[in-house]
């Protein structure tokens, strides 16, 4: 019972003084939010490079060429790779799921009168889709006899079916790329901006050997890279491995020679970025962290000042019969108090700020599209040390005021 008595009368000494106790919680305030905003930027940071790197593929593994070294000198990429590699990892190595080559080209799609020039065009193999974990909207997927005979057919993305067909079904059409009719079979599901904003809809696939075939006329049957979906996130390492092992045989590799290859895993970028990201987010919390230290001072400066001012109050306490620890409660509540108002309107402010910048780097950026990410931990751990800050800063105060002497603090003027 006599704690609330202590909470009231802490609360109606706050209450005389509203502009001062607003002026002393403005430090926490500001200290909390910034603390509670940058940590869910971080953290939306963070998301946001973690679903591009899912939207890239489920366990993704990349085979790029290797470079071709003459007396020690880099001298450039070749094309090493080969169809053939991408179906024997696919068969060999037990850690792999799927595969897919890819042979890239660019030019314009026209349709009718329309026309329009995609980000992407890709030549893939029938696998595809699994390797980079997406789903068709409409239509189908290319089978192994479009790849054999080097099928005039395609998918298109969502951004396409916009712009050349508009509300017009696209199964079915016939569109040109340099001039090669292609029927369109599939539709791609929105997978959306990636994360630098560029339009991830807005490609075409193509079967490989068709691209290579018939759009670039070449009868060699080279790729310039090679998608690889791994079993699970666990056999990442093994995957790596037996293509590596895999491919030197085919390629006929002999130790210590250079290879022609290179074996990329995106999950070590995304960790990569991921520490890059978390360790940028630390940071910003720890220089905003500054401003709750100095939000504390400000309280124990504040708190003083009171003790000074009270001092008769304090005498005439003593005098009735209140102890030194009585006393000490009271200032110290009236710390606490003041340090946990500043805490929660700080994580309000806090949270808004975080939700406001969100959607301000959304609206300026076009195509981007970063999560609101609110971080519980981080607003329980700032609610705690707004607690701790108000404990701190308040408890010499609060001792001082408590070590008083009655005789003296009642002739106190």
């Amino acid at each position: 019972m006599k704690f609330w008595i202590t909470v009231r009368i802490a609360l109606r000494a706050l209450r005389k003084n509203k502009m001062r106790s607003g002026l002393t919680v403005l430090g926490v305030v500001i200290g909390i939010a910034a603390v509670t905003a940058m940590v869910s930027i971080g953290q939306s940071a963070s998301a946001l490079v973690q679903s591009q790197f899912e939207a890239i593929g489920t366990n993704v593994i990349v085979v790029l060429p290797g470079a071709q070294h003459r007396r020690g000198v880099r001298r450039g990429n070749v094309q090493t790779l080969t169809a053939a590699d991408s179906d024997a990892i696919a068969e060999e190595c037990e850690s792999v799921r799927a595969t897919s080559p890819l042979v890239a080209t660019s030019g314009q799609v026209v349709y009718a009168n329309a026309n329009w020039s995609p980000n992407e065009i890709w030549g893939v193999g029938p696998d595809y889709l699994t390797v980079r974990n997406w789903q068709l909207q409409h239509g189908g997927f290319f089978i192994d006899r479009d790849i054999t005979s080097a099928n005039k057919v395609c998918v298109i993305g969502h951004t396409l079916v916009g712009k050349l067909f508009q509300t017009t079904n696209p199964i079915g059409a016939t569109i040109r790329v340099k001039n090669i009719p292609l029927r369109i079979i599939g539709v791609l599901e929105t997978k959306g901006a990636n994360m630098v904003g560029q339009d991830q809809d807005n490609i075409v696939l193509i079967p490989y050997t068709t691209v290579r075939k018939r759009l670039q006329g070449s009868s060699f049957n080279n790729v310039h890279a090679i998608m690889v979906s791994a079993r699970s996130v666990s056999r990442m390492s093994d995957a790596e491995s037996e293509i590596f092992q895999l491919l030197s045989e085919r390629h006929h590799i002999g130790p210590g020679q250079p290879a022609d290859f290179e074996v990329q895993n995106m999950t070590e970028i995304a960790n990569v970025l991921g520490i890059i990201t978390g360790t940028m987010t630390a940071l910003l919390a720890s220089i905003a962290g500054i401003s709750l230290l100095v939000g504390g001072v400000g309280i124990m400066n504040i708190m003083l000042v009171s003790v000074t001012e009270r001092t008769r109050e304090i005498g005439i306490r003593m005098a009735v019969g209140a102890r030194s620890r009585d006393i000490l409660r009271q200032f110290l509540v009236e710390s606490i108090i003041l340090s946990c108002f500043g805490g929660i309107v700080g994580l309000a402010l806090g949270v808004g700020s975080s939700i406001g910048i969100t959607m301000l780097i959304n609206s300026i950026s076009s195509g981007s599209d970063w999560p609101v990410v609110i971080s519980l931990p981080a607003a329980a751990v700032a609610m705690v040390f707004a607690t701790a800050v108000g404990v701190f800063f308040g408890f010499y105060p609060a001792w001082r005021a408590s070590r008083l002497d009655p005789i003296e603090a009642l002739r106190y003027e």
